[in-house]
């Protein structure tokens, strides 16, 4: 596949626009108009520092409690590789390098907006990494998400002067060696520019971009599963109807059932007369459930794309205005409730996909119990539903908002913190256990249609059954079933909807 060429121009990002960059092989460029931007930038925050006492945070002065401390003009570029070192105290779990690659995606639009002070050829050494696919190795833990992502912004700044560690090309190894395979030159510092690499929310906003994404596409195979279960458990569709749905008057809601009936349509199992008067509430109530977490979903992502298109480092420079400012912009509080809410949302998700499991397992509805035959002598698919239950209380734990705590640090200057960072890495996890959850429903659900012969589903899920028995086969007696759990999340993956 060609390698496409992806211009950073002063255009704004969007979620999709990332979901397109993380599907396809690509470089990067910075239009000239970013350049220019940049530059004049860049030309009026020398001018302001040669003027006589000139005196701005994080610029000639020290860092946080140290705000106070004026630095000689000699030593304001070892400040900030000073500041680099200093910062990369992260720990805990590497970071998914396709989470830390869009941290640098992320830093270099927000660079890129001109308000940043530093130089360009310091985004385009960024540029630079990321086209030669060198990654810096970042750490989960460490940041408050208040001043910015301190600890994983430092890890990922300390590549550009060849410290640190790196991924090139999916080998981890010290970054000299990496510079030296991949013919790149590190760089020294100027005024202002490890300031601006360590400010700003480039880990909150890349692990929440791709929770986000992630939500979508998970959403939409709980609206998918959920259907093929409602077959499997002979359930009503009439909770589905749009007439319910229009009196009620949420767009997610509207979508969630629309979705739905268009999965079971042409079903012979769904058109057949139905004796239950009523279906449990994870039946029953999808539309509401499901389309209440969509309704979060799009919130989220309007936060979010606004969020990758915002500068969030400090102090800020405002060539027009005649102005360097220092501020808050680097404070993750759109961020962290933004997730806390999606984490909560999501994993409702789960919770009700067990529900469901739970019900298809029960021997209910003409299904034998734990759907196998000769149940007894066989457990079937008893214990996937206990993995469910498992995953199901890890993820409420999970959601236990981070954004309600702070802790002050740095001598009390930074006295509330945001606790953004704990709320994305979390966020994700939640995001990621629940296929999990889905792939045991869907499992369940296909086994259960079996036992709804000579009836069938839709043809579209009649299709989707036929594909899916190619990895996963029926379930005639017990055996091994781990690798059916994890056929069925890598077959689900493939879904397209």
């Amino acid at each position: 596949m060609a390698i496409a060429e992806f211009i950073i121009d002063t255009q704004r990002f969007s979620i999709d626009t990332l979901k397109q960059l993380t599907q396809a092989p690509h470089t990067l460029k910075l239009d000239n108009s970013v350049v220019e931007l940049v530059s004049k930038n860049r030309a009026f925050l020398e001018r302001k520092l040669a003027e006589p006492n000139a005196r701005y945070y994080g610029i000639n002065t020290g860092f946080g409690a140290l705000c106070d401390v004026k630095i000689s003009n000699e030593n304001i570029e070892q400040l900030q590789e000073n500041l680099v070192m200093s910062h990369a105290c992260g720990m805990g779990d590497e970071v998914k390098p396709e989470v830390a690659k869009l941290m640098l995606l992320l830093k270099i639009k927000g660079l890129s907006l001109g308000s940043s002070g530093v130089c360009v050829e310091t985004i385009q050494k960024l540029v630079e990494f990321y086209n030669a696919d060198v990654i810096p190795l970042i750490w989960e833990v460490g940041s408050l998400g208040a001043s910015g992502d301190l600890a994983p912004l430092a890890h990922m700044s300390l590549p550009l002067l060849g410290m640190g560690e790196v991924r090139y090309k999916g080998e981890r190894m010290k970054t000299a060696d990496a510079l030296k395979q991949a013919n790149i030159q590190s760089i020294k510092l100027h005024s202002k520019e490890g300031l601006a690499l360590l400010n700003g929310t480039q880990f909150m906003s890349a692990w929440g971009s791709f929770s986000v994404m992630e939500s979508e596409r998970v959403e939409k195979l709980a609206d998918l599963t959920a259907a093929i279960s409602v077959d499997a458990f002979n359930a009503q569709t009439a909770p589905f109807h749009p007439a319910i749905q229009k009196i009620r008057n949420h767009t997610g809601q509207m979508e969630s059932a629309a979705n739905v009936l268009k999965f079971l349509e042409g079903s012979e199992i769904a058109a057949q007369p139905k004796n239950n008067v009523q279906d449990p509430y994870s039946f029953r109530c999808v539309p509401q459930v499901h389309g209440a977490v969509r309704g979060v979903i799009e919130h989220v992502k309007s936060v979010f794309d606004r969020e990758i298109n915002a500068v969030t480092d400090n102090p800020l420079v405002f060539e027009d205005e005649d102005l360097i400012i220092s501020g808050g912009n680097f404070h993750g509080e759109p961020l962290a409730l933004a997730l806390d809410y999606l984490g909560m949302a999501m994993s409702e998700l789960a919770s009700i996909s067990e529900r469901r499991t739970f019900q298809l397992t029960c021997g209910n509805r003409g299904l034998p119990p734990f759907l196998v035959k000769d149940s007894g002598l066989n457990s079937g698919y008893m214990i996937p539903q206990y993995t469910a239950a498992s995953i199901v209380s890890m993820n409420k734990q999970l959601a236990t908002p981070a954004s309600v705590d702070s802790i002050t640090s740095s001598g009390g200057q930074e006295d509330h913190v945001s606790m953004g960072a704990n709320a994305a890495v979390k966020c994700y996890k939640i995001v990621y256990n629940i296929e999990k959850v889905l792939a045991i429903e869907f499992m369940c659900a296909m086994q259960a249609l079996e036992f709804r012969a000579p009836l069938k589903s839709s043809p579209l899920i009649e299709a989707l059954k036929s594909e899916y028995r190619k990895l996963v086969p029926y379930y005639e007696k017990d055996r091994v079933i781990y690798d059916d759990i994890q056929n069925t999340v890598d077959f689900m993956r493939t879904i397209q909807l």
